[in-house]
């Protein structure tokens, strides 16, 4: 454990060197957030209006959770190094490392994340207030509770994203998995709350990785209460537990794929 958190360790004071990167990646969150700002303020008459349950704050404050998830995330990044280091044989090194490669990427990753995860939070914090001229009502446990949503709901992405690269060790391309995972990750949980869908779909989404990623710590966000934090954080840790599995039997395959054929 202790040469991932030197791994996580690293990639921070790395990405400490680039913040005017972070910062200028913030453009295009901050052009984002006006657009959806103003369209929920077209769409509600006033801004106590319910639409599907949500009023005008909630949607942009929700909005504003879900966006800084997935932008921080850099999940492309993360695939397409993934499916490179697959296709070009560079995995072939990591087999006989002291160290678990799924690990590896997880804490790669993570460490990439943490400062422009800070970052992002706190300027899309500014930006909620500076539109709404409030926060949703938060104490001291539910602040700390939605923290480890916000964490837990990271690792899921980042492990969710390293199965889809490493499907690259049986087919030639892992980009359009990851397209597809990211455009049912933008529209169904993202852009909009899963009670904006019918509700056939509703009951599928609420046990899709859209439900843990991105849904779940969003909706403790604008509308908290411990019983559907309880619900949120118990679906992460077995979505943790599925896709962890998950990617070690992508990989042992792989690389049992690349032994048998004399890689």
């Amino acid at each position: 454990m202790r040469k991932y958190l030197f791994i996580i360790k690293t990639q921070i004071m790395s990405n400490l060197q680039y913040i005017a990167n972070i910062l200028l990646g913030f453009i295009g969150y901050f052009i984002m957030l006006f657009i959806l700002f103003n369209l929920w303020d077209y769409l509600y008459s006033s801004p106590d209006e319910l639409i599907n349950g949500y009023n005008m704050n909630q949607m942009t404050w929700y909005v504003i959770v879900t966006e800084v998830l997935w932008m921080t995330l850099g999940g492309r990044k993360l695939c397409r190094k993934i499916s490179n280091d697959v296709k070009s044989g560079n995995i072939t090194y990591n087999i006989n490392k002291p160290y678990n490669y799924v690990l590896y990427c997880l804490s790669t990753h993570l460490g990439d994340v943490v400062i422009k995860g800070i970052v992002y939070t706190f300027l899309g914090m500014l930006t909620g207030f500076i539109f709404l001229g409030s926060f949703p009502k938060l104490n001291i446990i539910s602040i700390i509770i939605l923290l480890i949503t916000a964490i837990l709901a990271t690792t899921i992405s980042i492990l969710l994203i390293t199965c889809i690269g490493l499907v690259s060790f049986f087919i030639e391309d892992s980009g359009p998995l990851y397209w597809v995972y990211s455009k049912v990750i933008l529209v169904l949980g993202t852009i909009f709350p899963i009670e904006y869908f019918p509700s056939i779909l509703q009951k599928i989404l609420q046990y899709s990785p859209v439900y843990v990623v991105s849904y779940g710590p969003a909706k403790l966000f604008v509308d908290f209460s411990m019983d559907n934090a309880i619900k949120v954080i118990v679906a992460q840790l077995v979505y943790i537990i599925i896709s962890y599995v998950l990617c070690n039997l992508i990989y042992r395959k792989g690389v049992k794929r690349i032994n048998v054929n004399g890689g």
